[in-house]
Formats: C-alpha cells, sequence, structure tokens
C-alpha cells in the first residue's frame, strides 16, 4: 500500500479507540478492521461448533488460549493498554471522525456499523476501521457470565460475524483485509447480598476525606491525621488487600502513578467493597423500578481466571488455524502496527509472544522502554 492520508473511522458502537501514533504514515501493510468486544469472557468461545462465525474466522486465523488484561481489570485502563501497549502515561488525542454512539445499540446498529466500516475500507476511504459492542458486557454484568442472557447475547455477535465473512468474500477483500477481535477483560459471578465488604463496618467514613470507585477497588484518602489508624484498621478487614502506595504489587504496575491514593484496596475475586449495602449499584428493569444487584462483575486481580480475555486475528498477514499461547492486552498494539505497516511507539508490549502469528513477518524493531505516548481517542486511525 503507498503511503497516503489515512482517514479514520469511528463507528456507532465505538466509544473510544485510537491512534496509532500522532504523525505516522501507512507505508505498507493491509487495511485492519478492528472489533474491541466489551467483557467478552475467554471461554465464552468454547463452544465454536454453536458459533459458525467466530469458527471460521478460528479456522482461518490465529486463536490465543487467553489474553490477560492490564490491573484493574476494568475497561478504560484496558482500552489505553490495547491501543497503546503502555502500562504507563496516556497522551489523548482526537479522532478524526466519529459517529454517534447509541447508549442502548440494538443488533441492527451493530450491523449496520460492520456494513459501514466494510464500505469506507474497500472504497479506499481508510485503512483502518474499528467497532465496539457492548452487549456482552451489559449482559454480564445484570445476569451473570453463566447466564442464557449471555449467551444469547454472543449468538447475536456471531451472527453479525457471519455477515461480516459473507461481506468480506462479496467485495473481494478476503487477500486485503485483516481482522482482529478482542476484548478488554472477562467477567465473574457476584452473590447477592453475600459477599459485600461494608467499609462503614470497619472504619469511621468521617476520617476518610475521599474515596473513589467501588467494588473490587477502591481508592482511599484519610485525612492527614488519621492515616495510619484508618490504614491499621483496614488491614484487618477479611477478603481483601489494604495497600499503602509503596506496598501495591510491582506486577499491578501502579506504584509510580501520579493519582494513585494512599491507600488502595483490592478485593478478593467475587466479593465487593462498599462504604454500605445501601450505596449498592442497582440497574432498573423494563418498568423503570430498580429490581436487582449485579449478578457479575470485573475489576479483580488481572491475574484471576475470570478476568481473562479472548483475541482472534484473521487475514492475509496471519497464519491459518494457528493456536497461540496466552498473551497480554499491551501486546495487541505491536500487532496493529505491524499489519498496518506503522511503526509502533515505544511500548511495554511483548514482539515475542506475538510474532509467530504472522505469516513470515520479522516484525517491527520494538522498545521494551516505558511507554512515552501513546494512541488514543474514540477511534483513531493513521494521518500525514
Amino acid at each position: 500500500m503507498s503511503p497516503r492520508r489515512t482517514t479514520a473511522l469511528c463507528l456507532q458502537l465505538l466509544p473510544l479507540l485510537l491512534l496509532l501514533g500522532a504523525g505516522q504514515q501507512c507505508l505498507a501493510g493491509h487495511q485492519l478492521l478492528v472489533f474491541l468486544i466489551d467483557g467478552f469472557r475467554y471461554d465464552y468461545m468454547d463452544d465454536l461448533q454453536a458459533l459458525p462465525g467466530l469458527r471460521q474466522l478460528v479456522d482461518n486465523g490465529v486463536k490465543v488460549d487467553y489474553m490477560t488484561p492490564d490491573f484493574p481489570s476494568l475497561s478504560y485502563p484496558n482500552y489505553y493498554s490495547l491501543m497503546t501497549g503502555c502500562e504507563v502515561e496516556i497522551l489523548s488525542t482526537r479522532a478524526t471522525f466519529c459517529e454517534e454512539y447509541y447508549d442502548y445499540p440494538s443488533a441492527q446498529n451493530f450491523i449496520d456499523s460492520i456494513g459501514n466500516a466494510m464500505n469506507v475500507l474497500s472504497s479506499g476511504e481508510a485503512d483502518m476501521a474499528a467497532i465496539y459492542h457492548e452487549k456482552i458486557d451489559v449482559e454480564g454484568h445484570h445476569f451473570g457470565p453463566k447466564s442464557p442472557e449471555v449467551r444469547a447475547a454472543v449468538q447475536e455477535l456471531d451472527k453479525a460475524l457471519q455477515l461480516l465473512n459473507s461481506i468480506i468474500k462479496e467485495k473481494g477483500m478476503m487477500d486485503k483485509l485483516n481482522i482482529m477481535l478482542f476484548s478488554d477483560h472477562g467477567m465473574t459471578e457476584l452473590q447477592w447480598m453475600d459477599k459485600v465488604i461494608e467499609l462503614d463496618k470497619h472504619i469511621n467514613m468521617s476520617d476518610i476525606a475521599k474515596m473513589m470507585d467501588r467494588g473490587p477497588v477502591v481508592s482511599l484518602w484519610p485525612k492527614d491525621n488519621k492515616y495510619q489508624a484508618v490504614y491499621a484498621m483496614l488491614t484487618q478487614i477479611p477478603n481483601m488487600n489494604a495497600y499503602a502506595k509503596q506496598e501495591i504489587p510491582e506486577r499491578f504496575n501502579l506504584r509510580s502513578g501520579k493519582f494513585v491514593s494512599p491507600l488502595t484496596l483490592v478485593a478478593d475475586p467475587g466479593w465487593f467493597i462498599i462504604e454500605n449495602k445501601a450505596k449498592l449499584p442497582y440497574w432498573k428493569n423494563d418498568s423503570g423500578t430498580p429490581s436487582a444487584w449485579q449478578a457479575g462483575w470485573h475489576g479483580y486481580d488481572n491475574e484471576f481466571l475470570d478476568m481473562r480475555g479472548f483475541f482472534v486475528a484473521t487475514g492475509p498477514d496471519f497464519k491459518q488455524n494457528f493456536k497461540a499461547a496466552p498473551i497480554r492486552s499491551v501486546d495487541i498494539y505491536n500487532l496493529m502496527c505491524s499489519t498496518l505497516g506503522v511503526k509502533p511507539l515505544p511500548n511495554n508490549g511483548s514482539w515475542s509472544r506475538v510474532e509467530s502469528f504472522l505469516n513470515g513477518s520479522d516484525g517491527p524493531a520494538l522498545s521494551t522502554t516505558l511507554c512515552c505516548m501513546g494512541m488514543l481517542g474514540i477511534l483513531l486511525a493513521l494521518w500525514e
């Protein structure tokens, strides 16, 4: 592909995606279509015989055992990691074009997004397009990862992928277009009201100047003269760990963050940290009346099995029917850059974990130094 301006396409179901390096040109490579499937746990596709759309992509491409997200295993931290290859500093940028995001997208919205993406790719208007899909995550939260609702959402996704496979064939793009599908994290079950850590049962909340978040990871800023007393009490609470900033496990890659709180609380898998049960997150049913707590959650230790995501890739640059070892979310950026012919910026990804996915590629020269710049936005792509 000759060097040219690459337009960005942000599709209807995409509240975020990427910039593959400001000022970079697409010097060589094939076009790329990316799907970020929020909350798709690694084992949701165990029965590929029941998922013909995904099965065709896997048979013609690469599938990893699982993908380990960054900590915390929440969406936004992993959006950054996936699209920058970085575990640290991120610099934001804007997309050049983004379609409207629907708060409650329908199956037809998703299909329309696929059609729009394929149109701009086949016409040469874009070298890269990306689509975000949220329904599987939503159903996982509401009903739990093993629920019929999640299975139905996965089937709905698969039907759209069957359509995508047909469009690619009709447009004669099988040898021109690479496709990557991946998730930001997995999902685990929560037991209604049984595994809740109520902080106000253990500490005086008036000693806390600021509390951020709820669930698996909570950030606390105790008042200056209350720090030691609060910390001592928190370390006695079962089913969670309380870390002073300097005690946070190195593998979480949080210690050096300038926004990290003096105390970080991390719940054991399946437990939920909150000030008190009255503040648990409810969701509304069709009647508009709050009816139930979430039945699934994520954000726990990223090495916890249920937090694992998935990765599948197919196209002219990828081997066929290739089963690969696990990767990490920071590794995907290098693959995107390689297939697009873009020199990656310094990042934390490991080329050795993904190099074998590609057909006879030596891959780009990579740096494993800390990321000093990244790609982010709502979608994005390369421009001159």
